[in-house]
């Protein structure tokens, strides 16, 4: 059956929105029609080659949607919604055995292999596993994960990449306390994540820092208690804003050297900086063992969030059903598979948030 998506024939070549041959799932498999998917910075990252999957694929790793068949072995039914997990761990490499599932070496396997075909038959693969840039797509049901009761079924899509991302990287990497004062760099889809993270963890000032004014009220609606314009004088400003000492905790989404080093000079003494965000390997970061030693803060990167997908999404369920996480308020747009390209201009703009394709 032929569906509509957003085809990369290249590195580097603009997205093709044509029609795709889907098979019918095999075993293991599911078909999903999707409601929405979620246009994240490491889908442009992965269309421009700063990370690589084997092409031509359809992109697209933050999706939501039902069911619509399944093959053999599969306990799932139709008309079930579901949340597409672009991450699942294997449960028997090296990192799933010591619990660490975020680091899954296997977790990749899948957009490795052909899932689909063009309708001159062209071989495509599932770029980070799902091909969500498209009408359905059909995945490993180790690649759903059952949609939370009270959840809306679009808006769920965002849990599949920037919330638990942002949440994760508060909660699991970070884990902030109660009372703690927190740094947020860069307010997109996952640094608003973040910002509502550290909210509900109770942080008792939070900085949010970009380089857009625009997006201080989107900011201070998540949680920001202070916003800061980026600029060479970033480090200071919040130093300041923290009896210049600095922030208990620095979360760096962008994925820059000069914002790495920046959130990291933000942090206090003996504080944590925690890196989300996805660079190049041209971005190179340095330090001096002098301040290292004299600093004592802690630099770690963080992998979706470190989070383990099926027991962290009851856990934010909870949190979106009581109010106290708002999934709409990251969403700054709507669109069509025809306006990704669009909304990968925007990102690179630094305008908005998340953009979200409904279908």
């Amino acid at each position: 059956m032929a569906v509509r998506a957003a085809v990369l024939p290249a590195v580097g070549a603009p997205l093709e929105i044509t029609e795709i041959d889907l098979p019918a799932p095999g075993p293991g498999q599911v078909r999903v029609r999707l409601a929405a998917a979620g246009v994240c910075h490491s889908d442009l990252s992965l269309s421009d080659g700063t990370m690589r999957v084997p092409v031509p694929a359809v992109l697209g790793h933050e999706g939501a949607g039902t069911v619509v068949a399944v093959g053999e072995g599969v306990g799932l039914a139709p008309g079930a919604g579901v949340v597409l997990n672009w991450a699942p761990s294997c449960g028997s490499c090296h990192p799933c055995t010591l619990g660490e599932v975020w680091l899954c070496v296997n977790a990749l396997a899948g957009a490795a292999q052909v899932y689909a075909r063009t309708t001159d038959g062209t071989e495509l693969y599932p770029g980070l596993n799902v091909a969500a840039f498209a009408e359905e797509t059909v995945v490993p049901a180790s690649c759903v994960l059952p949609l939370p009761d009270g959840v809306p079924l679009t808006d769920a899509a965002l849990l599949g990449c920037a919330v638990l991302t942002g949440y994760g990287a508060v909660h699991h990497s970070a884990r902030v306390r109660a009372g703690e004062t927190v740094a947020v760099f860069g307010v997109g889809g996952v640094g608003l994540a973040t910002l509502q993270a550290a909210r509900i963890a109770g942080a008792s000032a939070i900085v949010a820092v970009d380089v857009s004014p625009e997006k201080e009220e989107l900011a201070r609606a998540a949680g920001a208690t202070e916003y800061v314009v980026a600029s060479e004088r970033t480090a200071r400003d919040v130093r300041a804003l923290t009896g210049g000492q600095g922030v208990d905790v620095a979360v760096e989404c962008v994925g820059r050297a000069v914002t790495i080093r920046t959130a990291w000079e933000s942090t206090r003494r003996g504080g944590r900086t925690t890196v989300v965000g996805i660079g190049g390997k041209d971005q190179q970061v340095t330090f001096n063992a002098l301040e290292l030693f004299h600093w004592g803060r802690t630099l770690s990167g963080c992998v979706y969030g470190n989070s383990d997908p099926a027991k962290d999404l009851p856990v934010l369920a909870d949190h979106i059903r009581a109010g106290r996480f708002d999934l709409g308020a990251l969403v700054t747009e709507r669109i069509t598979l025809e306006d990704i390209p669009q909304a990968f201009d925007n990102m690179l703009a630094g305008k908005g948030a998340r953009a979200l394709i409904t279908f």
